[in-house]
């Protein structure tokens, strides 16, 4: 329970620089009474700007500030939660907020609006909208239960039973979800990448395999045709030289004999043509004189010519053989250039085997490159098929991404689920529904306390069906402004009641803003007064009027506020 002790406050509205402070617990009820404008509606801004750090009333932050001093705005507030003590400071310029438990400031190191969540969460489980159905029950500005949406409705019955929980549960769980499903597309489309990676990988592997295989192919081709033509050229060489072989043999040595021969049959004709000219110059010697030129003898006539006849005839036979020798030459001078052409030959087909030879060589040693090559090919194939490390991973890397998205799609239907449940038709509901039946009596108690009878009931959508004792239907909106206010008070009793039974909001503190002073007649004031007396000493009740002289004498404390040059104050101390 939330024990309100105290609240004060200086340079807030109207009021000075001087403390308006106002005891809480002192009386059961208290009367608020004052003219217009006269500050008797401050406390429920106090009390809202205090704890929620904005006021009752539709007014800016700015506006809180007197106007007049303009500085050194305070609110103070005092609250017990069992042995707890609490006391709640927020100012304007300077601007503060801070909350002492036990006489010790709690840490501050949290941004103002966590620190906001600590007070409202963690010490008095209570928000604005909670705080103004339970404690408070304004004029103009309030917006009544009834009045409120469906979501609202919610919120306000959530907080009274203590089942907001659920609701932060279920936004953690949409938080999840949304994380799940983030991460479901980043790892889906991780999955479809590595899905392409692995394709790439592939198809670069298996175009380098198809690669390196055409190339091989084609130097193993040219191995061939290389191979081929060494082979021909092989085969050319030794039919060449078969033809060598068998030219060679048949001119054997008669090269060198016909050339002995014919340097024999030179030396013959030389013979020859020396006799032949030897026995020419005697015949033209024998013409040429008649005498001895050695021993001046004469020379006869018949000797000369018989020498001359003898000269003659040798020389005729002498040029015969000449004929003969020659047509010899002519004959193994043939034979040699024969002989010659055969060799000449066969020096062609000896550079044509050299030729061949060479080429042979570069083609053995192209053949040599090409398996190097091929060599390098098949070692680069093997290594690509054995080097697929980036493949392995890749796929490794595809499992584990699968494996996580598997993990996920778990985690989905588990969130799923679980956001199912605690929907507002889920857990929730079904909580609510236990109570319905409790809200609906207590609420129908209070409007028959009120001398208001009728059937009063909410559904698990707080949807009101109001019922008179014809069975007739009616809504909120159908009834009169005092009608009005006797639903909005037994609303307000209900949800006090069903506070304190869950020990939720449950709460000192109530306070009713003129709610005598316009909706209710007279039957219902009396009837109202004696719910207020009943509620008992746990209880402290407010109630701001400006009909304090009708209702002076029904309250065990008043307070009187006025106002004096501009700024409101106590006039009657609390009694």
């Amino acid at each position: 329970m939330i024990l309100f002790k105290k609240v004060r406050w200086k340079n807030f509205l109207s009021t000075g620089a001087n403390f308006t402070e106002i005891n809480l617990t002192k009386s059961p009820n208290t009367l608020i009474i004052g003219q217009n404008g006269a500050g008797k509606s401050t406390i429920l801004d106090a009390l809202c700007f205090g704890l929620f750090g904005k006021p009752f009333r539709k007014i800016n932050k700015p506006q809180l500030l007197n106007s007049i001093n303009t500085k050194d705005c305070i609110v103070e507030i005092e609250l017990d939660i069992g042995k707890k003590q609490y006391k709640i400071i927020r100012g304007i310029k300077p601007n503060t907020f801070e909350i002492y438990l036990n006489g010790v400031l709690l840490n501050q190191d949290a941004a103002a609006k966590d620190y906001q969540d600590v007070l409202e969460n963690q010490i008095l489980k209570l928000n604005f909208k909670s705080f103004t159905q339970v404690v408070i029950l304004g004029s103009a500005s309030f917006v009544p239960f009834m009045q409120l949406s469906a979501a609202d409705r919610r919120t306000i019955i959530e907080d009274l039973l203590d089942i907001q929980i659920f609701s932060a549960m279920n936004g953690l769980v949409k938080d999840q979800l949304s994380v799940n499903k983030e991460t479901l597309g980043t790892t889906k489309y991780d999955i479809s990448l590595l899905e392409e990676k692995i394709k790439m990988q592939l198809q670069a592997i298996d175009d380098h395999k198809k690669h390196n295989d055409e190339e091989i192919a084609k130097k193993r081709k040219d191995i061939t045709e290389s191979e081929k033509q060494f082979d021909k050229l092989s085969e050319d060489n030794r039919l060449i030289l078969k033809h060598v072989n068998q030219l060679s043999t048949k001119i054997g040595d008669n090269k060198t004999k016909l050339e002995k021969k014919a340097k024999g049959l030179f030396q013959v004709q030389g013979k020859i043509n020396t006799n032949i000219k030897r026995n020419e110059t005697e015949i033209q010697f024998y013409n040429d004189n008649h005498d001895c030129p050695t021993c001046k003898q004469s020379i006869t006539e018949e000797w000369k010519q018989s020498q001359i006849e003898e000269k003659t005839n040798k020389i005729g036979t002498q040029k015969k053989n000449l004929e003969e020798v020659e047509t010899a030459i002519q004959e193994v001078t043939n034979e040699i250039e024969e002989i010659n052409k055969v060799v000449n030959h066969i020096n062609e087909h000896n550079k044509k085997i050299a030729t061949n030879n060479a080429t042979m060589v570069a083609i053995n040693d192209y053949i040599k490159k090409l398996e190097k090559e091929i060599a390098e090919l098949s070692t680069k194939v093997k290594t690509s098929e054995q080097d697929n490390g980036r493949l392995t991973e890749l796929r490794q890397e595809l499992e584990s991404k699968q494996l996580e998205y598997a993990s996920l799609l778990t985690d989905k239907q588990y969130l799923e689920y679980a956001s199912t449940l605690l929907k507002d038709g889920g857990i929730k509901t079904r909580i609510i529904k236990q109570y319905l039946p409790i809200m609906n009596k207590l609420i129908n108690k209070y409007l028959s306390a009120m001398d208001f009878f009728v059937n009063f009931n909410i559904n698990e959508n707080f949807e009101e069906t109001i019922k008179s004792r014809h069975r007739d239907e009616f809504s909120y909106a159908n009834f009169s402004e005092g009608e009005k206010m006797r639903i909005d008070l037994a609303l307000l009793f209900t949800w006090r009641q069903i506070a304190k039974m869950k020990n939720s909001t449950s709460t000192n503190l109530l306070i009713l803003d003129e709610v005598f002073d316009s909706s209710l007649d007279t039957v219902g004031t009396e009837e109202f007064l004696k719910l207020i007396h009943e509620m008992g000493t746990e209880t402290n009740v407010f109630v701001i009027s400006h009909k304090g002289d009708q209702l002076f004498d029904k309250f065990r404390s008043v307070i009187k506020f006025s106002k004096k040059g501009n700024f409101s104050r106590i006039e009657k101390p609390q009694s």
